[in-house]
């Protein structure tokens, strides 16, 4: 990370950047938060569903974003290097690693995906109460650096 452009978290660039929120608040944003802010978090993975049923466009190279805290503080800024959209059999180990989540198995980081995209908290998100994903889902691979620390 070269030196912060930003002046903290209330600095009127940071209030410009598009919001990014990782899973929903609680114990599980607060750790891939932490994974980002360490340095071990700098890959992501969407539903091509949830993009479409929000109606926002998919990340693009070079898009800034605050990410926020639990509590909907801006916490850091990121920037995105890569994208691609991918089956979800085509993930692979190194995009699964670069999670930040301790996964040393595709399978394992795929057990725990499936397990956020099954719950309640998404299938309700999505409006869809029997929301499934399998090997031909539509994945968003997003990897990103980050550019602030703003705690």
């Amino acid at each position: 990370m070269s030196a912060n452009p930003y002046a903290g978290p209330d600095d009127p660039g940071v209030a410009a950047l598009p919001v990014e929120e990782f899973a929903f608040p609680g114990p599980l944003r607060d750790r891939l938060v932490a994974a980002i802010l360490s340095g071990a978090k700098t890959s992501t993975t969407g539903l091509l569903a949830e993009y479409r049923h929000e109606g926002v466009p998919l990340p693009r190279v070079g898009t800034r974003a605050a990410v926020v805290d639990s509590a909907g503080r801006p916490v850091a800024v990121t920037e995105v290097t890569a994208v691609r959209v991918v089956p979800l059999a085509d993930v692979d180990l190194a995009h699964a690693v670069d999670e930040g989540e301790g996964y040393t198995a595709v399978a394992d980081w795929r057990a725990g995906h499936e397990q956020f995209w099954h719950s309640p908290e998404l299938r309700a998100a999505l409006g869809d109460p029997g929301f499934t994903v399998d090997d031909s889902t539509p994945v968003i691979l997003e990897r990103f650096r980050l550019i602030a620390d703003l705690r």
